[in-house]
C-alpha cells in the first residue's frame, strides 16, 4: 500500500521538515520508538546492536530512541540481556553504537529505565530482592497481558520506598544521564510511563503515600519532577530531554493518571518547567481522542496544555495494536499516513515515533519520503532478531 504525501509551500511534507531540540537539529520528524530487544548479554551492547541502530540511521530516521536502558539501581531492570548504562565494558559498547549511528549521519538518545513495581515481570529474580514501589503496591490489576501466576505473585505487598531509597534512585538517574552525555549520546530520554517506577508515583493505585511524595496529584508528580531536575543539572543546558508518559499501565491498559485535561496539565506542566523538551505521549493508536468532547490525541493535549514540543506514537501503518490480542504472524497494514500528516500539518503534535514498522524496514524514513508501499510487520520474524 503506497502513501500519498501532502506537501507544504516549500515542497516538504510535515514528516520531513526539520526540528531543533536545544542544540540538536533533526532533519525530519520521524523517530524510532524505543523497543525492548534484550539482545545485550550481561547488559553490554555488542556489534550487532550497533549495526541494528546504524541501519535505521542510514535509512534516514531523524531521531533514534534506544530500547529502555537500565540505570544503576539494583532493581532497575530484571533481565540480564537488557542493556545497562554503567560500567566500563557497557559504556565502551555504547560508544561503538553511538559512533556507528553518528557515522551514518544519525542522532541517538538512550531511554533511561527503571521498572519499579514491575520488577520480576521479565523473568526470575532473587526472591530476597525488594522492588521499588512508592507504597509497596503493584497496582490494581485490570486489562493486562501478564499471566495470572505473575499477577498473583506481584500482588503481595512489599515495603514502601523510603526517603533514602527515593534519593538514591534520583541520584542513579542523574549518573546514568551524565554517563550518556559523556560517551556521546545527543540527549536523554526517560521512560515515565506504562506503570514503571516514575509512572507509579503518578498513578493513585500504586502511590497511596501521604507525605511529600504522595497524596494529591501535585505531590504525586514530585518524584518524576525531581528526577528531571537532577538529570538537567547533570547534563547541562545544551542536550535535550525526552519524557515518555502514558495513561495506560502494564498492570491495566484501561488505567488513567488524568481524568481531565486540567489534571493532565497538573502533571505535565511541572515536568516541562523542570527541563523536559519533548513530551512523548504513549498511546495504543496515535489518533485516539484522549478525552471526551474533543478529537485531540494525548500528544495534542500535551502540546495545547504546555506549549512544549510533543511526540505521538501508536500503530502507524498498522491495522491492529499489540493490545488487541497477542498476535502471531503478519499484522494488517493500513495506510494511516495521510491522517498522521493531517494532524501534524494542523500543529497537533511535532514528532511521530514509529516502532514495529522500523523493525520491518530499517529504511522506513526513505520508504515514507519516496511514497513506497508500507512494509508488512510480522511478529514471529521481526521481533526475534536484530535485523
Amino acid at each position: 500500500m503506497s502513501t500519498s504525501p501532502s506537501t507544504d509551500s516549500t515542497g516538504a511534507t510535515p514528516l520531513f521538515q526539520p526540528l531543533e531540540m536545544r542544540s540538536v537539529a533533526l532533519g525530519n520528524r520521524i523517530v524510532m520508538s524505543p523497543m525492548t530487544r534484550a539482545q545485550s548479554p550481561s547488559g553490554v551492547p555488542g556489534r550487532d546492536v550497533a549495526d541494528y541502530y546504524r541501519r535505521r540511521a542510514e535509512g534516514g530516521t531523524g531521531l533514534i530512541v534506544t530500547e529502555g536502558v537500565a540505570i544503576d539501581d539494583p532493581t532497575a531492570v530484571d533481565s540480564p540481556n537488557v542493556p545497562r548504562l554503567h560500567g566500563d565494558e557497557v559504556l565502551a559498547g555504547w560508544r561503538e553504537v553511538i559512533d556507528a549511528v553518528h557515522g551514518a549521519g544519525g542522532t541517538i538518545v538512550p531511554q533511561l529505565w527503571h521498572v519499579g513495581p514491575l520488577w520480576g515481570a521479565m523473568g526470575k529474580v532473587d526472591p530476597a530482592s525488594t522492588p521499588m514501589r512508592p507504597s509497596g503496591l503493584w497496582g490494581t490489576p485490570g486489562l493486562t497481558s501478564y499471566p495470572d501466576d505473575y499477577v498473583s505473585r506481584a500482588q503481595v505487598p512489599t515495603e514502601p520506598m523510603t526517603d533514602a531509597g527515593i534519593a538514591s534512585v534520583i541520584d542513579s538517574y542523574a549518573r546514568a544521564a551524565a554517563n550518556a552525555i559523556d560517551i556521546g549520546f545527543d540527549g536523554v530520554a526517560i521512560h515515565g510511563g506504562h506503570g514503571y517506577l516514575l509512572d507509579s508515583f503518578l498513578w493513585e493505585s500504586t502511590n497511596q503515600r501521604n507525605d511529600d511524595w504522595g497524596g494529591d496529584l501535585t505531590r504525586r508528580t514530585r518524584f518524576p519532577v525531581e528526577v528531571v531536575k537532577a538529570i538537567r543539572r547533570a547534563i547541562g543546558e545544551s542536550a535535550p530531554i525526552v519524557y515518555r508518559f502514558s495513561q495506560h499501565k502494564q498492570q491495566d491498559f484501561a488505567a488513567r493518571i488524568a481524568a481531565t485535561p486540567d489534571e493532565l496539565g497538573v502533571i505535565l506542566g511541572p515536568l516541562v518547567d523542570a527541563g523536559v523538551d519533548v513530551l512523548d505521549a504513549s498511546i495504543r493508536r496515535f489518533d485516539i481522542p484522549a478525552f471526551d468532547d474533543s478529537d485531540l490525541s494525548l500528544a495534542g493535549w500535551a502540546k495545547k496544555l504546555t506549549g512544549a514540543t510533543t511526540m505521538a506514537v501508536g500503530s502507524v501503518g498498522l491495522g491492529r495494536s499489540l493490545r488487541e490480542g497477542r498476535l502471531k504472524g503478519s499484522v494488517p497494514t493500513v495506510d494511516n499516513i495521510p491522517e498522521l500528516e493531517r494532524r501534524m500539518t494542523a500543529g497537533e503534535f511535532d514528532l511521530i515515533a514509529i516502532g514495529r514498522l522500523h523493525l520491518a524496514d530499517p529504511g522506513l524514513a526513505t520508504t515514507l519520503r519516496e511514497g513506497r508501499p508500507l512494509p508488512e510487520f510480522d511478529r514471529e520474524r521481526h521481533e526475534k532478531i536484530l535485523y
